[in-house]
């Protein structure tokens, strides 16, 4: 029976431990779902600008697209985590030989994604099924979120290498295939940093890779609010396969999973203890995140015209209903704020633009309790990591999503 997996939820946590350019001087350690959750940041921003002429069924469909693709791509990664990119580019060349690790990839991870059901795991199957002749929308905003993202890390260890040969062909590749992608609209933009908005939004959401999660916590692995936020995305969209929801559901709630925690760009990781520790705390941090939010987030992203793209995160950030974790519509541009039960009933088609709330909230306290129990795993052990076991194995013991997905079993297989 489809459903969601103790080995599943380790298997997208993974990508915490899998270090990036291993062979070069790094001014910190720089992780695989850290690139992955950038990756699909600048591909959102792609898919919206070079999505929005397509009517509303070829745009949900081109967002589904890029999601599926920037995971099957992720999971793929993990899994050929010992070979390096040039070697793999040069297996990539050649059809059979790339088939044939394919072939092994996918054998690898069949036990741990059959459990997403038929549909997952035949879409990624077939996508794997032409070798790398996918040249489709979807791949070519994929592609180049790739490389915008790899050269964005290049750009942080260049200045430490400089004896090494390697980095001067690095370099060229990057500029190279970039620009083979100069076409896509945003591209040029996200190229020039903070000397556009779209690249200063871009860049701002790359330093979220700096700053750690739990940062009073000894933890191993460590983990940064961005690959996090990556994890979150993730497992909303396993979640919302799950329980049923419609496409659009499910590209929603991977973006507003994947956006979840921008607002620590301008106030950082501030504990649930914190939060509510005095009256009103929550709500004042809440009211200083959104004003933040609107300084030097919606409105960079207006003042460069991308209007669109500041509505849109604005909704999948709650900013309308109070809270990124409020289940809610948008219907003719009306947000507003709805239950799950009603998410799981009247409202869960396309026309109504669903965003789960409460389900996204799990996830985000389902990645947190995989960071705490992979810790204690590790022979890291301490008050803090004991107690936030504790309190969201009792928080989700009664609940459950469906018949068949109960939060509490889940968290049990975690002994």
């Amino acid at each position: 029976m489809p459903g969601i997996r103790k080995s599943l939820l380790q298997l997208v946590f993974s990508g915490t431990s899998m270090r990036r350019w291993n062979d070069k001087m790094r001014p910190m350690e720089l992780m695989e779902v850290d690139k992955q959750a950038h990756k699909m940041i600048m591909a959102w921003m792609l898919y919206m600008l070079n999505g929005s002429d397509l009517d509303r069924k070829d745009f949900i469909d081109l967002g589904d697209k890029i999601v599926l693709g920037g995971m099957y791509d992720y999971l793929y990664r993990l899994v050929i985590t010992d070979i390096k990119p040039p070697v793999f580019y040069q297996i990539k060349a050649n059809p059979a030989h790339y088939q044939q690790l394919t072939q092994w990839v996918l054998e690898q991870l069949k036990p741990r994604l059959q459990s997403l059901g038929d549909p997952f795991w035949k879409g990624m199957r077939e996508y794997y099924a032409d070798g790398a002749s996918r040249d489709d929308l979807a791949s070519r905003i994929l592609d180049a979120a790739h490389l915008l993202a790899s050269q964005w890390e290049f750009h942080l260890i260049k200045d430490l290498n400089p004896k090494d040969e390697e980095m001067d062909e690095i370099e060229a590749n990057f500029i190279q295939g970039i620009e083979g992608f100069q076409d896509l609209i945003g591209v040029r933009e996200l190229m020039q940093g903070n000397k556009a908005s779209l690249g200063r939004f871009a860049q701002l959401c790359g330093q979220l890779r700096f700053q750690q999660r739990w940062s009073q916590t000894p933890r191993i692995p460590e983990t940064a609010v961005l690959g996090h936020m990556f994890i979150v995305a993730c497992y909303g969209y396993f979640f919302t396969l799950m329980v049923g929801g419609c496409k659009a559901r499910r590209v929603n709630n991977f973006f507003a999973g994947l956006f979840h925690d921008v607002p620590e760009l301008l106030t950082r990781d501030i504990i649930s203890p914190v939060k509510s520790s005095v009256k009103r705390i929550g709500d004042l941090i809440k009211e200083y995140e959104f004003k933040e939010l609107d300084s030097k987030i919606f409105r960079t992203l207006e003042q460069g015209g991308y209007f669109e793209l500041s509505r849109r995160l604005k909704y999948f950030l709650g900013v309308d209903v109070g809270s990124e974790f409020a289940s809610t519509i948008c219907l003719e541009g009306d947000t507003r704020e709805v239950e799950w039960d009603q998410l799981q009933t009247i409202y869960n088609n396309d026309d109504c633009d669903p965003k789960d709330g409460f389900m996204l909230k799990i996830c985000d306290d389902l990645a947190a309790f995989i960071e705490a129990y992979t810790a204690t795993r590790n022979g890291i052990t301490n008050d803090q990591l004991q107690q936030a076991l504790w309190k969201i194995r009792k928080k989700y013991q009664q609940v459950s999503l469906t018949e068949t997905m109960h939060i509490g079993g889940l968290l049990a297989d975690f002994d």
